[in-house]
């Protein structure tokens, strides 16, 4: 187990106000028809990722989108909604929480899938580390999937950024481990029970930490928490529009914690996985002046429109590579290459050369297009999907 860093490591109470429920339609793109190729994608930093690891990122992107039915319309057993449950018909709901006056807190899912029978190395792309012995029964995933800013109320919470000391605390508190100051961590106590058992009975299957916007801060501090205060192994996170959790102290912590400075490793085993998007103010939010820092296993989609191809995901090295999001930090000039749209957002872009992070327009486009558009619950997920292709099938086991 990690020993605790011996500074003051700050936390993050901060999340965009992407305001889903009003800007469906302002300026948006032309709904797409366009059906992508994804085979014989090559896997480097200039040509993009697998079609393989796209389509697993692909899959975890609409689970996101799924959170956002969690105190709304709602989701219910064996796994249904509105939206996206029917994509994932191989996964069981386990509970669903939602904190806070009028949605203005946590809000998320826990599912298990018991999946197909491949391999678990196969099926979810593990590192050799962590992959299990052949005769073990390890063909499912646990899913706790973290939603965003939902609403003004949102906006109003989340934008308060005052630094916070990390204070791990030891399980032997109680048995959840519950940390010894208020406020009560209401959402802690949903989900840690459930976890606990699924891992009980599943010991063998991965748990998946997925979360969009301010559940990516969310999902970062839980799965450090599994990972290194309880514990527990195959915890593996994948989080979209992630803003920045911590200062330069915790970045090195969670850096060690999840092996993300390991260069021999190939990038798409890695087990924490922050994908960001060019013009998404979010990841580069709060302000590196006020000490923030962005944590590595950054996958920069960088191009500005949906859909996007594996050939338009860069794997980025370290903690601030100016290759992806970092480089938009001042502004100087665009990093999308050759790529051209209708929407709003990327005009605006293009005329006025801000840096991202002062783009709070990309609240409304950039930040909420991960695959799809992200954060409303309803058939077929936000309108500017309507009508749209699916991504092809890949043939592969990969579940998640």
């Amino acid at each position: 187990m990690l020993s605790i860093l011996p500074h003051l490591l700050h936390l993050l109470t901060l999340g965009a106000a992407i305001f889903a429920f009003a800007i469906a339609f302002a300026f948006a793109s032309p709904v797409f028809g366009q059906y992508l190729s994804l085979r014989g994608e090559k896997v480097n930093a200039s040509d993009g990722i697998s079609a393989d690891f796209f389509a697993s990122l692909e899959r975890l992107s609409r689970l996101v989108d799924i959170t956002y039915c969690v105190g709304t319309t709602g989701i219910r057993q064996p796994f249904s909604c509105i939206s996206r449950c029917k994509d994932f018909p191989s996964l069981e709901l386990v509970t669903t929480w939602s904190t806070g006056v009028l949605l203005s807190d946590s809000c998320g899912y826990v599912a298990v899938d018991h999946g197909v029978p491949p391999p678990i190395a196969e099926l979810y792309s593990m590192p050799p580390q962590q992959q299990d012995k052949p005769d073990e029964k390890a063909n499912g995933a646990i899913i706790v999937a973290f939603r965003g800013t939902y609403s003004i109320t949102n906006a109003v919470i989340d934008l308060s950024t005052v630094p916070q000391k990390y204070v791990p605390y030891p399980p032997e508190d109680d048995e959840y481990g519950l940390p010894p100051r208020k406020p009560e961590h209401i959402a802690r106590r949903a989900v840690l029970p459930e976890l606990k058992r699924l891992h009980e009975r599943y010991p063998h299957y991965p748990i998946h930490v997925v979360g969009h916007s301010l559940g990516g801060a969310v999902g970062a501090l839980a799965a450090l928490e599994m990972k290194v205060i309880i514990g527990w192994e195959h915890i593996i996170v994948t989080t979209f529009g992630e803003p920045r959790v911590g200062n330069a102290g915790f970045v090195k912590y969670l850096d060690v914690a999840f092996r993300l400075q390991d260069d021999g490793n190939s990038p798409e085993q890695r087990i924490y996985r922050r994908i960001t998007h060019i013009d998404d103010p979010v990841p580069l939010l709060p302000l590196s002046e006020w000490g923030y820092r962005s944590h590595a296993g950054e996958f920069f989609i960088s191009k500005p429109e949906l859909p996007p191809k594996p050939s338009d995901i860069r794997p980025c090295v370290g903690n601030y590579d100016l290759d992806c999001i970092a480089g938009e930090e001042t502004g100087s000039e665009p990093i999308s290459k050759g790529h051209s749209s209708n929407d709003a957002n990327t005009l605006l872009n293009g005329v006025w050369h801000v840096p991202a992070r002062f783009k709070l327009w990309g609240l409304l486009f950039a930040h909420r297009d991960y695959f799809w558009r992200l954060g409303l619950c309803i058939p077929g997920g936000d309108p500017i999907n309507w009508g749209r292709d699916k991504y092809p099938a890949i043939t592969t086991n990969d579940e998640l």
